[in-house]
């Protein structure tokens, strides 16, 4: 369950067969100095379109991987894929290494953007349900190659990126920013931060963590990484998302404080990964962990990957509180079903009725029609949630939810429904193997 509750999703990727470099993208008008792209926000989350060979997909931005990865395409999506040969791939998750196909040379565009050799990964399989957890399809991830040869301005507030040709580049003067130094591990950014682990005293502790827009959560941090870095007392056991090497588990707390230059953040949520599902990053053993979306977001964020530098600047959600999961459920988006939907036209008539001796009327004609609408479903609980204790099971299909019928919500719209406050009461009705069943229960702050 990667959400903040948020969905998120950390691919570390390490790849077997390392010895092809990729060209990246470069503005298809030599001329501009700029292209600026609007995005979908997903959980945080940056959805963007991208076109392979003449075939419009959805990707999700993400810094957190160093290679373009596609794993989710049916017979509607397929396109052609040009010089493949297999390889094998591994990332966080207690699993096994994937097999997946390198196709190379492939022609790829973002809007007036462009890289005409671009090697693309293919998992056969998409093992960790992406599209369903986002609530839309999703077809794979790109990172390294869109920001290498750019300065890219980041604005969660308007979800607009902008791509900047980095030699014309020149910051304005900002007091309220802080620029700090990026260091790459294969082709990847890392910042260094500060994190209070303790509640008695205000010491910090220096920490190292890769900046990952493709991950929703806060902060991650590896126990391993560091003696001192460990899960606080006040902790629950969950499952923090899915790797291309299977579940990753771990804790879900909080800590005192989290400094990034000059910004201190108070109590952020942070998830404490497991010595198995971090087997995969522990060749970069500087590496503590993480910052994800849900901390980046608070940010108008400058990723100066060929001047090796990134500048934050805070934004209207800086001071926003951070929040989780509290009910247990993780829920999917389950497709798309025709629901019956009723409609009334109210028609006024001024002219003179006869049989009535009434000369304005009004009249209501209510017609019935059939719309395609999103489905949802209960995919995992938590044991001992409160949705646990309530009796909800995997599988459940939800038909309302707090009396509202399901498919006037988002999946984001679910997942805040979650974690808007302690002790708010959740009321649910479920279609289970074709019978309707209520349930009622009440957030739980754990942490």
């Amino acid at each position: 369950m990667k959400f903040k509750l948020v969905l998120s999703f950390l691919f570390v990727i390490i790849l077997f067969d390392n010895t092809y470099s990729q060209t990246g993208f470069y503005f298809k008008n030599k001329n501009s100095e700029k292209v600026s792209l609007s995005f979908k926000k997903i959980n945080n989350l940056i959805v963007i379109p991208v076109t392979i060979n003449g075939k419009e997909l959805s990707f999700i931005l993400d810094t957190g991987v160093n290679k373009t990865i596609l794993f989710n395409l049916s017979s509607k999506d397929s396109i052609s894929l040009m010089n493949t040969e297999k390889v094998t791939l591994r990332g966080l998750g207690g699993g096994k290494a994937v097999s997946a196909i390198i196709s190379r040379n492939n022609r790829v565009n973002i809007k007036q953007l462009i890289s005409i050799d671009e090697s693309i990964y293919v998992v056969l399989k998409d093992f960790h349900d992406l599209s369903g957890k986002m609530g839309t399809t999703i077809h794979g991830i790109i990172g390294y190659s869109v920001f290498k040869n750019f300065v890219v301005k980041i604005n969660y507030r308007t979800n607009r990126i902008i791509f900047y040709k980095p030699d014309n580049f020149k910051y304005r003067k900002c007091k309220k920013c802080f620029t700090t130094e990026l260091k790459y591990y294969k082709r990847k950014p890392y910042l260094k931060a500060k994190v209070q682990l303790d509640t008695v005293g205000d010491s910090l502790q220096e920490v190292k963590l890769l900046i990952d827009t493709g991950g929703s959560d806060a902060l991650w941090l590896f126990e391993y990484s560091d003696k001192n870095i460990k899960t606080p007392i006040k902790h629950f056991r969950d499952i923090l998302g899915e790797g291309l090497s299977g579940t990753i588990y771990g804790n879900r707390s909080r800590i005192p404080k989290f400094v990034l230059g000059d910004f201190k953040i108070p109590n952020p949520t942070v998830s404490f990964l497991d010595t198995i599902s971090t087997k995969a990053s522990r060749n970069f053993k500087y590496r503590n962990g993480s910052i994800g979306a849900g901390m980046l977001s608070r940010f108008t964020v400058w990723v100066d990957y060929p001047h090796r530098q990134i500048t934050f600047k805070k934004n209207s959600s800086f001071r926003k509180k951070f929040y989780y999961n509290m009910s247990g459920l993780d829920v999917v988006y389950a497709g798309r079903e025709l629901v019956k939907e009723e409609k009334t036209n109210r028609n006024f008539n001024s002219a003179y009725n006869e049989e009535t001796n009434i000369k304005n009327t009004i009249s209501f004609v209510t017609r019935y029609q059939f719309r395609f609408k999103p489905t949802y479903k209960i995919k995992s609980v938590v044991k001992n949630s409160p949705a646990d204790k309530a009796g909800l099971k995997p599988g459940d299909k939800i038909i309302s939810l707090n009396r509202k019928a399901a498919h006037t919500y988002t999946l984001s719209n679910i997942i805040a429904k979650f974690q808007e406050r302690d002790n708010k009461k959740i009321r649910l009705v479920i279609d289970r193997n074709g019978e309707k069943m209520k349930f009622e229960f009440r957030l739980k702050k754990s942490v």
